[in-house]
C-alpha cells in the first residue's frame, strides 16, 4: 500500500472510488447537501495538480432494477465543476462498456471523468470480480476514498483492489484521515476516555458499547436508549420509548461497566412531554420517575450539568447519537448542550470524534463541526469500525 501523499500522479490515470451518495430534491434533482462530495475535493485536486487525470466511480440512491433516471450521476456534474473551480467533467453514460473505455483511454492530464452510478449493476453489491475486473482496467492506480462505504465488500470498494500492485493501490486523503481518526480513538486513546452514545435503540448500539467497555473510562447514554437501562432497574419511565427485549441486556451491560470499572453515566432527569410532537407539553422529571401518560424526549437540565461536567474532564471523546429527538426545537437542549461541551473540551485539548448521521447534522445545525478534532462522513462504517469488526474496503488496501 501506498501512502497518497507521498505518491506522484503525473501522468497516471487514476480510478477513484468516492462517495457521491448525496441528498437530491426530488422534483429539481438539486443537491440538498454536498457534505460528502466536498470531501472528495482534496484527493482529486492533488491528482490533477501533480498531473494525473481522475476516473471517479460512485453509487447515488438505491437503484433496485438497473438504470433509473433519478440516480444518475449526471445531475452531479455542474456542481462538482463547480467544486473543482471549474475543470471539465466528462461523463461515461456507464461505468463499464465501450464508452467507459474510451473516454478513460482518452483522458488527458488535468481531466476528470465521472462513470455513470456503479448500482445500475447487480455485480456491484454482490462483490463480482468480473465487474471489478472490468473497472479496474479503466486505470493505472486505484484510490479508495470512500469511507462511507467501507464496511461493504462490494466490487468497487473491496473486491477491485486485487486488481492493483500493493504500490498502486491506496486511500484517498479522506479515507487517510478516517482511519487515523478512528484507530487515535480505538487503539491509542487517552483517558479519561468518555464515549457518549445516544439514540433510540439499545439494539442499535449494542456492539459499540460492549467494545467500548474494554477502552473507554466514562460511556455517556443519552436518546431513548436510556430509559430501557431505568426501566431494567425497575424505575417509572411512563410512556418512554422502551425496548422491552432488552432489559436483560441493559442489566448484563451496566454488570459488566461495574467489573471492568467503566463508569456509565444515564441521565438522572428528562425533558417529558405530553405527546411526541413538536407542540406538546413539557415538563422537567426525574428520568426514574416519569407519570404514565408521558415521554422522555430529551435529557433534563440536571443530566446537562453532569454530562459537561464529565466530558469537560475527558482527553478522549468518542460521540455517536443524539441526546433526544432534536430535529424539534423544543427538545434539542440536551444534544446542544453536549455539542458545546464537546467544542469547549477540544479547545482545552482533548481529541473528539464525532461520527453517525444524526450527531453530525446535530454538530452542522449548531455550526461547531470546525470546533471538533473531527467529523466523521461514514454512518454504517463508522458505527462497524467501533463495534471492533473489520471493515472490508479497509482491508482489502492493507
Amino acid at each position: 500500500m501506498s501512502t497518497f501523499s507521498n505518491f506522484n500522479f503525473k501522468d497516471k490515470k487514476a480510478l477513484i472510488r468516492v462517495d457521491f451518495n448525496v441528498p437530491l430534491d426530488k422534483a429539481s434533482r438539486e443537491i440538498t447537501d454536498d457534505s460528502r462530495m466536498k470531501a472528495a475535493v482534496p484527493t482529486i485536486k492533488k491528482i490533477l495538480n501533480d498531473g494525473g487525470s481522475v476516473i471517479l466511480m460512485s453509487h447515488l440512491g438505491r437503484p433496485k432494477e438497473g438504470p433509473e433516471e433519478k440516480s444518475s450521476l449526471k445531475h452531479l456534474i455542474k456542481h462538482l465543476m463547480t467544486l473543482l473551480g471549474g475543470v471539465n467533467v466528462l461523463f461515461a453514460d456507464d461505468c463499464i462498456g465501450e464508452q467507459a473505455v474510451q473516454k478513460a483511454a482518452g483522458l488527458k492530464a488535468g481531466e476528470v471523468l465521472l462513470l455513470e452510478n456503479l448500482r445500475f449493476y447487480k455485480e456491484e453489491e454482490k462483490g463480482d470480480p468480473a465487474f471489478a475486473e472490468k473497472l479496474s482496467q479503466l486505470g493505472d492506480v486505484y484510490v479508495n476514498d470512500a469511507f462511507g462505504t467501507a464496511h461493504r465488500a462490494h466490487a468497487s470498494t473491496a473486491v477491485i483492489a486485487q486488481y492493483f500492485s500493493s504500490e498502486n493501490r491506496m486511500f484517498g486523503l479522506l479515507m487517510e484521515g478516517e482511519v487515523a481518526a478512528g484507530e487515535k480513538v480505538l487503539l491509542s486513546a487517552q483517558r479519561p476516555f468518555t464515549a457518549i452514545i445516544g439514540g433510540a435503540k439499545v439494539s442499535d448500539k449494542i456492539l459499540i458499547i460492549e467494545n467500548l467497555l474494554d477502552r473507554a473510562s466514562d460511556v455517556i447514554i443519552g436518546g431513548g436508549m436510556a430509559y430501557t437501562f431505568w426501566k431494567a432497574q425497575g424505575k417509572m419511565i411512563g410512556n418512554s420509548l422502551c425496548e422491552e427485549d432488552r432489559l436483560q441486556l441493559a442489566l448484563d451491560i451496566l454488570a459488566k461497566a461495574k467489573e471492568k470499572g467503566v463508569t456509565i453515566h444515564l441521565p438522572v432527569d428528562s425533558t417529558i412531554a405530553d405527546k411526541f410532537a413538536a407542540d406538546a407539553q413539557t415538563a422537567n422529571c426525574d428520568s426514574a420517575a416519569i407519570p404514565s401518560g408521558w415521554m422522555g424526549l430529551d435529557i433534563g437540565t440536571q443530566a446537562i450539568v453532569d454530562f459537561r461536567n464529565v466530558i469537560l474532564n475527558s482527553k478522549t471523546i468518542l460521540w455517536n447519537g443524539p441526546m433526544g429527538v432534536f430535529e424539534m426545537e423544543k427538545f434539542q437542549n440536551g444534544t446542544k448542550s453536549v455539542a458545546l461541551a464537546v467544542a469547549e473540551a477540544t479547545s482545552k485539548g482533548a481529541f473528539s470524534l464525532v461520527g453517525g448521521g444524526d450527531s453530525v447534522a446535530a454538530v452542522n445545525l449548531f455550526h461547531l463541526a470546525d470546533k471538533v478534532s473531527y467529523v466523521s462522513t461514514g454512518g454504517g462504517a463508522m458505527l462497524e469500525f467501533f463495534e471492533g469488526k473489520t471493515l472490508p474496503g479497509i482491508a482489502a488496501i492493507k
